[in-house]
């Protein structure tokens, strides 16, 4: 399973203060801009990259090493089915933390000796945990994204969509509210909409 993840921080539960105003003949849908501010959320998403869908949705008020790793953990335990994870992220720390180094030796039935986190070992540096995580012998494997070029990695074209179909023009009166609808959203997504995304740049360097 190839598995693009990242995370959605900062998610306004906004409620417009005013209804919307429909479309009508010749005239677009007004929104009102003033509206009342309910809370934030962080929403960490797992994309099914060879087949199109969401994976895995989880959310909480904040998106540390510890959210990181629980929403790791709740992807491979629900899907038993599943021999070989390739997992594609970007360059955050808690990407390659310590806690996702001894939770992907344990799934690897490593029984290794880690070292000390900023001391020795493959614990040592953010750069020797981020090798440990890319060794392609593993049953979970992370590829990380270049630096400045998270771009790269789908899970940024869904969350656009996201954006667009929902959260742009949304209105949520809580922080449940939104929570619920972006769910409702992912399970609408993935029953109609879901399909692989088509890589349309062919990498050609541009003319000077």
């Amino acid at each position: 399973m190839v598995a693009s993840n990242d995370e959605m921080t900062g998610v306004q539960a906004c409620q417009h203060k005013h209804p919307l105003k429909p479309v009508k003949a010749g005239k677009p849908m007004l929104i009102e801009h003033e509206y009342i501010r309910h809370g934030t959320l962080a929403f960490i998403v797992s994309f099914n990259v060879s087949r199109g869908g969401i994976l895995l949705a989880t959310s909480g008020p904040t998106r540390n090493e510890a959210d990181y790793l629980a929403h790791i953990k709740r992807l491979v335990e629900e899907n038993p089915h599943i021999k070989r994870w390739h997992m594609v992220a970007d360059n955050l720390n808690t990407h390659c933390s310590e806690s996702l180094v001894r939770f992907v030796a344990a799934e690897s039935d490593l029984h290794i000796e880690l070292g000390v986190k900023g001391v020795s070992g493959i614990l040592e540096s953010m750069k020797s945990r981020t090798e440990f995580l890319s060794d392609p012998a593993h049953r979970i494997v992370f590829y990380y994204t270049p630096k400045h070029a998270s771009w790269l990695n789908q899970i940024e074209i869904w969350f656009s969509i996201l954006a667009r179909k929902l959260l742009r023009k949304g209105s949520f009166v809580s922080v449940d509210d939104l929570r619920n609808k972006v769910m409702r959203f992912i399970d609408y997504y993935n029953s109609t909409m879901a399909k692989p995304f088509k890589w349309t740049y062919a990498g050609k360097a541009l003319s000077v």
